[in-house]
């Protein structure tokens, strides 16, 4: 990784985060919509709020994702971390989603009133256990893709 220049680098990193938004993408939105049922939106009375909230939702995890991404790489002076140091890079980035979503889920529940938890979301100190397993489940999956992605390259290289 020494021999790269820094513009091919950054070149690197740029692609690598870009794959990684598009797993996110692909993960997210799904989850965005099977975990629905757990939360009420004031806000969302007709199906074209219910769909610009799955949307906006989507989007920031899909922001979020790829912010944890670039910070896990520069921590790790690797764009290649989820092959090179996949349990490092991967805790870096759980740690971030984990950390943003329960203060982003204590701030929109408690002081917002964006949204709220049915009684079938399960709790975790008062934050939905749903979002927290998101970033704990679609990191660990995302690493897995793209390490299957890297070995699928080899092999037809």
């Amino acid at each position: 990784m020494s021999a790269l220049t820094l513009s091919n680098r950054r070149w690197l990193l740029l692609e690598s985060a870009a794959i990684w938004a598009l797993i996110a993408l692909l993960l997210n939105l799904p989850w965005e919509i099977a975990q629905l049922p757990l939360y009420t939106i004031p806000s969302a009375t007709n199906a074209a709020q219910v769909a610009y909230s799955i949307a906006h939702c989507t989007f920031g995890d899909v922001v979020l994702a790829a912010a944890s991404f670039v910070i896990a790489s520069l921590a790790l002076s690797d764009a290649d971390w989820p092959v090179s140091h996949p349990w490092f890079g991967g805790s870096i980035v759980v740690l971030l989603g984990l950390s943003y979503t329960a203060h982003s889920e204590w701030y929109s529940v408690y002081r917002a009133g964006y949204w709220g938890y049915t009684e079938s979301m399960p709790l975790v100190f008062g934050i939905g256990l749903a979002p927290l397993l998101q970033w704990i489940f679609i990191p660990a999956c995302a690493v897995s893709i793209i390490r299957i992605l890297r070995t699928a390259r080899q092999i037809s290289n």
